[in-house]
């Protein structure tokens, strides 16, 4: 009994092994993750020192904080912004997360800056200081990086459109695309008062996404089509509580960038509510993100599908799948895709 229980212990850490050789291996996107919840409380703690001011708790537990609250959450995002004082520590923060990345084999990630967390920065600042950082990173083996600026939903329909015409007027090779977030539950529904600025992104050439379907229902998810008209989804999984809204995004193929152990953190009380494993039954396009890394434990990518493959029981398929979806839901150009696509292609060849 003792070594038939012995060998059984053996093929499942083999098993377990081979799984995450597989994760580590993988040619990962990532298309959801915010900026401001990648940098470490040592760096954080080093640019306080340089304005004479000290961090709420030591850098070691800087993000030993309750998430569970969508407001105090974006206050605290807030509070840890303000430590970064020039844009060269901007730049510092943004290569550092490139980097990051690329040690776990992220060939390239979308990240989110929303500009309403940095006010000690212009636009045009944010946009040059986050381009020279991922530039840096790129120059020493980092991740491919490009990011979308984000609204905020409290903020107005002229902000909105004076935010796009800085990205017009500004634009890098690394600024992607316009997004919105922020509590929905709170703001309501503001797709109206934002509909001219997306399509005016939209109309300039850039991609176009929006948090829905997270603190919001199916409401929120159909104003993300209907008026702001989204490229992308970050979130969506509220669209699971409405029959015909998830066969819409079955349809139209529209990409739901699924953040689990975020969800599962600030969203769902109970794990099995959670609509993963239902939407990909659906049929629905997915793709995987860490949203909130440093606020998860340090959460890493290969981590979270690691959880995903175990919580939705997902083949190995399954997640190539998701890896693929991504590269087609990037906004990046045809070269890019193609060398995401040969690189994930010799991966399963491999």
């Amino acid at each position: 009994m003792l070594m038939v229980l012995c060998t059984a212990m053996l093929r499942l850490s083999s098993r377990f092994h081979c799984w995450r050789l597989f994760l580590r291996r993988m040619p990962k996107v990532e298309l959801h993750v915010h900026l401001e919840s990648t940098m470490p409380g040592e760096m954080l703690a080093r640019f306080a020192a340089r304005q004479g001011r000290e961090l709420p708790r030591p850098a070691e537990r800087l993000y030993d904080c309750s998430a569970e609250d969508l407001s105090d959450f974006l206050a605290f995002l807030d509070n840890i912004c303000s430590f970064v004082g020039t844009p060269e520590e901007l730049a510092e923060a943004a290569e550092h997360a490139a980097l990051e990345s690329g040690r776990e084999h992220i060939l390239y990630s979308e990240m989110i800056l929303n500009p309403t967390h940095w006010p000690q920065f212009s636009v045009p600042e944010i946009i040059a200081a986050v381009t020279a950082g991922f530039d840096r990173a790129a120059e020493r083996g980092g991740a491919d990086c490009r990011f979308t600026l984000s609204l905020s939903r409290t903020q107005t329909g002229a902000e909105a459109m004076a935010l796009v015409e800085d990205m017009k007027a500004h634009r890098t090779h690394r600024l992607a695309g316009l997004s919105i977030d922020g509590n929905e539950a709170l703001a309501g529904r503001t797709g109206e008062r934002f509909r001219p600025a997306f399509l005016a992104a939209g109309a300039a050439g850039f991609g176009r996404t929006a948090h829905a379907g997270e603190s919001s229902g199916p409401d929120g998810v159909r104003d993300a089509l209907d008026l702001l008209e989204a490229d992308r989804l970050d979130h969506g999984v509220r669209a699971a509580e409405d029959a015909d809204l998830t066969a819409r995004l079955v349809r139209e193929r529209v990409p739901l960038n699924i953040c689990l152990t975020s969800n599962l953190t600030l969203l769902y009380r109970r794990r099995e509510d959670h609509p993963l494993r239902r939407l990909l039954d659906a049929g629905a396009v997915v793709t995987l993100s860490r949203d909130d890394p440093a606020f998860l434990g340090g959460l890493t990518l290969t981590e979270e599908l690691r959880r995903a493959a175990e919580f939705a029981y997902m083949s190995r398929e399954e997640l190539l799948a998701c890896q693929k979806a991504a590269v087609d839901a990037a906004f990046c150009g045809p070269e890019t895709k193609n060398f995401l696509r040969r690189a994930l292609a010799e991966f399963q060849q491999s």
